[in-house]
């Protein structure tokens, strides 16, 4: 059993909760470059140097400071940090319960499974089918790694998942983008772009999805590690057109080709386990 990230308690007006939060999500293996030196392919390295002496710096002597105008900065000391600390108390109090459908997206952030601990199990099973019956969200607050969290609990099938969102003042309005005004179109416009969105109209399956971007980029260095060429499918270049209608129509005549598309033509060749040799490009050093 996975073990979770944060331990407290969920409160709904009396009712206490003692529940355990779990990641929902599983970062990939990210492909990360070093940047290295193209004479001998060796690791470029960083020093911490004074900007003033051009002296490297130990850690020890290095300290926070806040620049509160342009080359003023205030120190501030981990005893500071303390006293601004939010208080934590282990419990994330639900405030309200609000419909599901008035919560923008651009709100959500992560998201988390909440599981109860064996004394809670009644009153978990109870709030989820609560939140099922009543179409509504829990909106919450409360504090996790240092830092005041808001969140969302919404039933997920037998659990309850935890999202966290974004403050309103964390979100850009439009209003300074050159946006079109609503308005009126062509009948015809209309009724050939709804035809296009009935005909690529379907159920949300998020397996049809992938990163085909890092599994091509994944291959092709293994193919350089294994001293081969590298071979890699090519995404195809959709055709250019710059009249709205005949773009509508060409769509509607590709339906069954755009429908569920990859963004590549085929799934890339994966390259056998590197073989420790040197190749043209590679580097020796650790």
């Amino acid at each position: 059993m996975p073990r979770p990230i944060w331990k407290g308690a969920v409160s709904f007006g009396l009712v206490t909760i003692p529940v355990g939060l779990y990641s929902a999500t599983e970062r990939q293996a990210e492909i990360a470059f070093r940047q290295l030196h193209k004479k001998d392919h060796v690791p470029i390295e960083y020093k911490r140097v004074c900007s003033a002496e051009g002296v490297e710096v130990a850690w020890q002597d290095i300290e926070k400071g806040y620049e509160y105008a342009k080359g003023q900065f205030v120190v501030v000391t981990d005893e500071d940090l303390a006293k601004a600390k939010v208080a934590g108390t282990q419990t994330i109090e639900i405030r309200e319960f609000v419909p599901a459908e008035q919560i923008d997206f651009a709100h959500f952030e992560a998201p988390y499974w909440l599981a109860p601990e064996k004394a809670g199990t009644k009153a978990y099973a109870l709030l989820r089918d609560a939140l099922a019956k009543s179409g509504r969200v829990g909106i919450a607050t409360f504090v996790m790694r240092e830092r005041e969290h808001l969140a969302a609990l919404r039933p997920e099938g037998r659990g309850i998942m935890l999202t966290t969102m974004r403050f309103a003042d964390e979100i850009r309005s439009a209003e300074d983008l050159a946006l079109p005004e609503e308005g009126e179109h062509p009948k015809k416009e209309m009724d050939l772009a709804l035809q296009l969105v009935d005909a690529l109209a379907d159920d949300w399956d998020p397996t049809e999805y992938h990163d085909t971007y890092r599994e091509t980029l994944r291959a092709a260095i293994e193919q350089k590690v294994d001293g081969k060429e590298i071979s890699v499918p090519t995404a195809a270049v959709p055709p250019k057109v710059t009249d709205l209608m005949e773009a509508l129509r060409a769509s509607l005549a590709r339906k069954d080709e755009l429908k569920k598309a990859p963004s590549r033509t085929t799934a890339p060749e994966k390259a056998a386990p590197p073989r420790r040799r040197r190749t043209s490009g590679r580097s020796s050093a650790a």
